[in-house]
């Protein structure tokens, strides 16, 4: 979200807020871990960008922070979900990365190198 500078600028703001069309689900989902080890990595940098960058290229997209998100070896690690798929991690995400995983990833759905294997199984596939 941008910094509101008129009266123009706050009213929009809520209007987006006050969007009740749109559900979280609906929504591209990045989280980035921000545990000790990943912000010593350089995790806090890299959140930054991809929050500027996908407003600059007016992407919708819900940005948060998590904790260690196990891969202590690959940081700094990000996850995206991009709506109706599973969750992916990319490791070693810098801003230059992060623009990949932005305009191939997110913009086109082409998977890219730097995906950490997913190494759990859900509840409902142990049954």
């Amino acid at each position: 979200m941008g910094k509101i500078k008129t009266l123009n600028d706050l009213h929009k703001t809520r209007d987006k807020l006050n969007d009740k069309s749109k559900h979280p689900g609906d929504l591209i989902q990045i989280k980035v871990a921000m545990a000790t080890c990943c912000i010593a990595s350089g995790s806090k940098e890299t959140m930054n960008y991809i929050v500027d960058e996908l407003e600059k290229r007016n992407i919708e997209a819900i940005v948060t922070q998590t904790g260690c998100m196990g891969y202590c070896y690959a940081e700094p690690t990000v996850e995206v979900t991009l709506p109706g798929k599973e969750p992916v991690v990319f490791g070693y995400v810098d801003a230059k990365k992060a623009d990949e995983i932005i305009e191939r990833y997110i913009k086109n759905g082409e998977l890219i190198e730097g995906i950490i294997p997913v190494n759990y199984q859900n509840i409902d596939e142990t049954k």
